[in-house]
Order: structure tokens, then sequence, then C-alpha cells
């Protein structure tokens, strides 16, 4: 009964996975996923409370990946602080990571950039700038009282690029880019915006 039941849960979300992708989040519809994975609506219920329910099961372990490797980002620039040395800025692979975990999960990030509205994925693009951004300016804050000089700047002129370089990260789900395609765009990404923020920071 157990494999029954895990060989269910993964009908239904296969079969929610290409509705979602077909259809997006608003227009998908539980009676034709529940056709799909072979049973009624009512079967598919004893699985998942909603659509929102399956939506998340597909996405999230995605999403929470991406914060993962975001944090461990975020760590490593931090044995930096104290010691003046801003080569952490300069590692110029940040669009490189982020596109290759992408890549790695696509289905998943699809859902997410393009099909999500309805859901509480829907402003992950803006909800993730704005974790760059507060994680960005503490560490200039901790750079600062350590008397490394750092220009200064308009904390709405970095909000909006920031916002621009998550955004373009994602343009390669958006516009279907191939891996290959996404990767030399990502390392295009890369060394522009690496020499961008050496001249908005002054360092």
């Amino acid at each position: 009964m157990i494999r029954d039941k895990e060989l269910h849960y993964r009908k239904i979300l296969e079969a929610a996975m290409t509705e979602f992708l077909e259809y997006g989040f608003n227009d998908a519809s539980v009676r034709r996923i529940a056709s799909a994975a072979g049973m009624s609506a009512s079967g598919l219920y004893k699985h998942f409370a909603g659509k929102e329910d399956m939506f998340s099961a597909l996405v999230e372990p995605a999403y929470k990946g991406l914060l993962d490797l975001f944090r461990q980002e975020v760590d490593a620039q931090e044995q930096f602080i104290g010691t003046g040395d801003l080569s952490c800025w300069d590692t110029g692979r940040d669009a490189k990571l982020a596109v290759d975990y992408i890549y790695n999960h696509l289905d998943a990030f699809c859902l997410i950039v393009c099909k999500s509205q309805g859901t509480r994925y829907e402003t992950f693009l803006h909800d993730l700038a704005v974790l760059e951004e507060e994680t960005t300016l503490s560490f200039i804050r901790e750079l600062r009282q350590q008397g490394v000089k750092i220009n200064n700047f308009s904390e709405k002129e970095l909000h909006l690029l920031i916002t621009t370089n998550v955004n373009a990260v994602f343009q390669t789900v958006e516009h279907d880019f191939t891996r290959e395609e996404a990767m030399h765009y990502a390392d295009t990404l890369d060394r522009f915006f690496s020499k961008a923020w050496r001249e908005f920071f002054g360092y």
C-alpha cells in the first residue's frame, strides 16, 4: 500500500507539472491533473489539499536550494570582513553559479518565474532582490565600521540596480535559453556587473 501511495503521489506530481507548465497556476485544472494521473479529483485530494499544495511540492525544494546557495555565498563573503580585502566581490561567478543551479532544476524555475501568479511564489524575483539588497547593505555597513572606504551611494539606486541584476539572471528562463546559451549569457553578466559594481562602490 505504501508503494502504491508513493506511485500515485509521483503520478500526480508529473501530471501537475505538465498542467502548470501549460496553463499556469491560475488556469490549471485539478480535474485535468487527476484525470492525467489516472484517478478522480476526490482521490487526488487524499494526497494534496489543493492546487497550491501541488505547486509548492514541485517548486519548494528548488526554491530552498537556491536560497541555501545564496547563504553559502554570503557566508563566504563574511570571512573578508575586517581584512580590508574586497576580492570576494571579484569572483566573477555569481551569475554562473545561479544559472547552473537554475538549469539543474529548470522545470521548477519555469513554474516559479513564469507560471506562479496566484501563489506565494509570484513575488519571488522581488523577494530575492530585497534579500540581496539587505545583505549587501549589511555587508557594506560592517566594512565601513572596519574603516574600508566605500563610495556614498543612493540606496534607491542600489535597489534598482540589484533588482535589474536579479531579473537579468532569470531572463534565461523567460526566454527559453538552452543551458549552453544560458551559461554563456551568465558569463557575460558576471563580467558586465563585476565592473559595474566596482565603479558603483568604488573599490
